[in-house]
């Protein structure tokens, strides 16, 4: 054991310094390389804001126009960077409002850290001017939370809201700090958290399973892997494709496994899902070995448990113990980060072949392009559909831009429609489905990787959710491109009213404001398209602009997305109309 002599406790003594819990804050987040962050102050985080002030050349703030767009803006950040995104807020409704995003966060496993102000610790329970007890508020929402009321409690609490934040599966942790606690005194000494007791982010890995999996992997006729996230996350992008090509194995992903390989890869099927590609779902239950990487097998990836791959072998890859056997059984589990996991069984796998298997793959996308994606990529009548947008966007942008896309109708055309050719390029809320996160996470991503183009695919219900945030791309110059596909109704509440509701379309239908005029109000070039031939052009002069962008395009009103799992039912039962 290391032993520390008492001179050496003496100069350990010297060398820290003393400062103001709300000075920790600042060098806490110095240390942990959070230079950027996004945030709107208040009476209650003052002390930080001031302190914010005096290390503005060392710290970028943001001041987003509300506090979900500074988190949905930390997440963006963290989606296109695979670092920790940092949002800050005041108390009570200025906490409330990062909430959202928050939850957001949580189940799609993004590392931010959210730092709130809160009333002085002898007011805390007597309903204070804005006080909320956020700690209670976001519980159910966190990997953690924690609130701190001694200034001496900041730099172990941040260090370890840091460390949690991002380490195994990430998520989002919540510090709230009390105004006594920043305005408090302590000798400052700054230690990264680089193990907690108890807590044990990263599954050791279990070798009879590695050896099992890939036994099941060699045997296999009909293999077929699902990916999501956790490919990403993982960094685990070259062990999957080497383990796809070796074994010849069909793959397709979750919404958000979308880009952790290029759309053009030959073993590459599309997407699975409710609105996924035809292909891949109906050949979920004809496979013989089901392998699930980095994924939860999602409600919207599954349809009907009941009759969910009920003929196949299952193998889950998996860091999080609580995902393994909670919606589908697995035959082998296969706990640990997928980048090492992959690396284990790597060796074990055969080379082999699938020629009549990935045949039947060929076939189905043969059926869904003649039924679906050639009518809505090459129309012959009507008005433009998202789809032809999505691709004139594509022959633009080449599959290297980073797009980012809100909820609804959009974000599944995007999502079915888009070409990436690198990792962390497909930015969108998926197990919350946040209408209103594409503008603010387009700003983050942005920032986050200023060297890319980064397009925003938003509905004109979502925009308006969080248009407010213009505002922030006025103050930063961020140059972000935002496409407005706008139908004038609720897109994908309206389709499930069509199909469902007899056409009863209930508070779907919008009146729409002057979009153009707006973002021109906002300081950004602007464009509307409304006839086809005026579509490509326009693409192509936004893409080239090197200023933040706007192009409104006014797609057909009553277009479905389609393929369609409806609620409830078997992935075998995917509709193509």
């Amino acid at each position: 054991m290391e032993t520390i002599t008492k001179t050496e406790q003496k100069l350990n003594k010297k060398s820290k310094i003393k400062m103001s819990g709300a000075e920790a804050v600042v060098k806490c987040l110095l240390a942990e390389g959070a230079d950027l962050i996004y945030g709107y102050p208040g009476g209650a985080i003052m002390p930080v804001y001031d302190e914010l002030y005096k290390y503005q050349n060392e710290i970028h703030h943001v001041l987003t126009r509300h506090e979900q767009g500074a988190i949905h803006a930390a997440q963006g950040f963290a989606r296109a960077t695979g670092k920790v995104g940092v949002a800050i807020a005041t108390s009570g409704p200025g906490a409330t409002n990062l909430v959202t995003g928050i939850a957001d966060a949580q189940i799609d496993s993004t590392p931010v850290v959210c730092i709130t102000g809160q009333v002085g610790s002898n007011l805390l329970g007597s309903d204070a001017f804005q006080e909320t007890d956020i700690i209670s508020i976001s519980t159910p929402v966190t990997k953690w939370n924690y609130q701190i009321t001694d200034a001496n409690e900041i730099p172990e609490i941040m260090a370890k809201a840091f460390f949690i934040a991002k380490s195994g599966r990430p998520g989002p942790v919540l510090v709230d700090i009390t105004k006594d606690a920043q305005f408090g005194e302590l000798e400052f000494e700054y230690k990264k958290c680089k193990e907690i007791r108890s807590y044990t982010p990263v599954p050791k890995i279990n070798k009879s399973k590695i050896k099992a999996t890939a036994e099941i992997i060699n045997k296999a006729k009909k293999p077929f892997i699902i990916f999501g996230q956790g490919v990403i996350l993982g960094e685990a992008e070259e062990e999957f494709k080497a383990l796809i090509e070796k074994a010849d194995i069909p793959c397709a992903s979750t919404l958000l496994g979308l880009s952790a390989i290029p759309t053009n890869h030959d073993l590459f099927y599309g997407m699975v899902g409710m609105h996924g590609h035809y292909a891949p779902n109906k050949l979920t239950n004809e496979c013989d070995v089901l392998i699930a990487i980095g994924m939860r097998f999602d409600d919207r990836v599954t349809g009907n448990l009941e009759t969910y791959a009920k003929q196949a072998k299952i193998i889950h890859f998996e860091i999080d113990p609580a995902e393994v056997d909670k919606n589908v059984k697995s035959d082998v589990a296969v706990l640990g980060n997928v980048k090492d996991t992959l690396s284990e069984i790597l060796p074990l796998i055969k080379n082999n072949s699938h020629p009549i298997w990935h045949k039947k793959f060929d076939d189905l996308y043969e059926i869904e392009f003649k039924e679906v994606i050639d009518a809505q990529q090459n129309p012959t009548e009507g008005g433009i559909t998202m789809t032809e947008v999505l691709t004139s966007l594509n022959n633009e942008s080449k599959g290297d831009a980073v797009i980012v896309s809100d909820v609804g109708q959009h974000q599944m055309i995007a999502s079915r429609y888009s070409k990436f050719n690198q990792t962390k390029s497909k930015i969108t809320s998926g197990g919350l489905g946040t209408m209103g996160f594409a503008l603010p996470a387009a700003i983050g991503a942005k920032m986050g990787v200023p060297e890319r183009e980064v397009v925003a695919i938003i509905g004109d219900g979502s925009f308006q959710m969080n248009i407010q945030e213009l505002g922030t791309i006025l103050q930063t110059k961020v140059p972000v491109k935002i496409i407005i596909l706008n139908n004038e109704f609720l897109g994908m509440v309206r389709q499930w009213q069509e199909l469902f509701f007899d056409k009863r379309y209930a508070s779907t239908e919008m009146t729409n404001p002057d979009f153009i005029q707006i973002a021109r109000g906002y300081g950004l070039k602007a464009n509307r398209v409304t006839q086809r031939e005026d579509l490509l052009g326009a693409i192509e002069d936004m893409i080239a602009s090197n200023e933040s962008y706007l192009l409104e395009v006014v797609v057909e009103k009553e277009g479905n997305v389609f393929p369609m799992i409806p609620t409830g039912a078997s992935v075998s039962d995917v509709r193509l109309k």
